[in-house]
């Protein structure tokens, strides 16, 4: 039973992963990036991880198919529809959080680190809400692999009655994405050291996700954002290894 029970999630999943995508098509979006070599469209450098907050998932997923990159799934049956709507974009998905499979996770996170990019939503699954988990702070030190933030905002949405306030864009409305710089992480940090880095990401996250939001309330394109359209990467390689950190 449980098995035909997941068979029809993931049937239904699929389904409605094709709806999203046809959805999230009908936005237009646009970007300003504090570092364009970072967009994994780009294929440039070594792989990194990029942050972006749950309730602000989809448009990065959408957007960027294909791109070299590894994203942490919640185990939970909810998640089910994340992972098939990952899937559709041809992400490789991780399952796992911080309640339910973490040590698992981290170590296939760690493992695919090596090779590919890595995505992770850091107040997820459960919250609180916009308050990052020292998890991706953790593996930056062990991988010795900056982190990126990607926040989103969309001029117009509704928001879901759950612990993170998921932003479902309205059709025809505009996304607006700030692509932050690179954030280091050094290598070996004790546990007051992570927690001190922990919090300036933070902080960065959400006053960039404040600035997203302010941008999205006027309704107006800004001087130095670009356009931002679905797009696979320019050239189909993996990104360059990169030699871990002993944690």
């Amino acid at each position: 039973m449980k098995i035909k029970v997941r068979g029809m999630r993931g049937f239904f999943g699929r389904r409605f992963a094709g709806f999203v995508r046809a959805w999230m098509s009908t936005l237009r979006y646009e970007a300003v990036y504090l570092d364009e070599s970072l967009d994994p469209v780009r294929q440039e450098g070594g792989p990194r991880i990029y942050l972006v907050w749950h309730e602000y998932l989809l448009a990065p997923v959408y957007l960027r198919p294909d791109a070299n990159v590894a994203i942490l799934v919640s185990r939970h049956r909810d998640a089910d529809v994340l992972q098939a709507i990952a899937d559709a974009s041809g992400f490789d998905c991780v399952r796992g959080s911080t309640n339910r499979g973490g040590v698992a996770a981290l170590r296939q996170l760690a493992a695919r680190g090596e090779q590919q990019h890595l995505v992770m939503t850091p107040d997820g699954p459960r919250g609180p809400r916009r308050q990052l988990a020292p998890g991706p702070v953790y593996l930056a030190s062990k991988l010795g692999l900056p982190i990126v933030p990607i926040v989103v905002a969309y001029d117009r949405c509704w928001r879901t009655p759950t612990w993170d306030r998921f932003a479902v864009p309205r059709p025809f409305t505009t996304g607006r994405m700030l692509l932050g710089e690179e954030l280091p992480v050094a290598a070996g940090l004790d546990r007051a050291a992570l927690e001190v880095r922990r919090l300036e990401i933070e902080q960065t996250m959400n006053r960039l996700t404040d600035e997203a939001e302010a941008w999205a309330a006027t309704g107006r394109s800004r001087p130095d954002a670009k356009p931002c359209r679905r797009e696979r990467p320019r050239e189909r390689k993996a990104a360059p290894s990169t030699p871990r950190r002993a944690a």
